[in-house]
């Protein structure tokens, strides 16, 4: 398994992969899902986007970016989306400790998460063990689609 910047002919399998996500509606925000023109242009907007390869097959990815402007520019943000049937084999922790590097090397100074949902706990202890602390809690601020309103957390480093 390599993680490396993502390239136009790994757009389809992200797509595919964000897409997946967002249907199970349970990590990110987004409603909306991504075709090819959207998703292009999507990846392209980011500050860099890196990809799960294992053997020429894409099974994650993460897209890195500021979480604000100006005074606040020098904070990253990212997410980060697994293949359901690559999950639990570690690639997560790849693209995180990959996304860290990627942000220190495009200048940003911290990392931001918006809203890692609380009962996404895989996640959440992933980066409570790379570091990160845990700054706040928004009570129903996640409408996950599956009945269960969890709480988002907000982690940074």
């Amino acid at each position: 398994m390599k993680i490396r910047k993502y390239s136009e002919n790994d757009v389809p399998a992200m797509i595919r992969i964000w897409n997946e996500v967002v249907e199970e509606g349970v990590a990110f925000p987004q409603l909306e899902l991504l075709d090819e023109e959207s998703g292009r242009a999507f990846f392209a907007t980011q500050t860099y986007c890196g990809v799960a390869d294992d053997n020429g097959t894409v099974v994650g990815l993460y897209i890195l970016h500021p979480n604000n402007v100006g005074r606040c520019g020098h904070i990253a943000n990212a997410s980060y989306a697994v293949d359901s049937a690559c999950r639990g084999e570690h690639i997560g922790e790849q693209l995180v400790s990959d996304c860290l590097v990627q942000a220190r090397n495009n200048g940003f100074k911290l990392m931001q998460f918006n809203a890692v949902v609380e009962n996404n706990t895989h996640a959440r202890h992933l980066y409570e063990r790379l570091g990160f602390v845990q700054v706040g809690m928004i009570p129903n601020g996640f409408l996950i689609t599956r009945g269960v309103i969890p709480l988002p957390l907000g982690m940074g480093i």
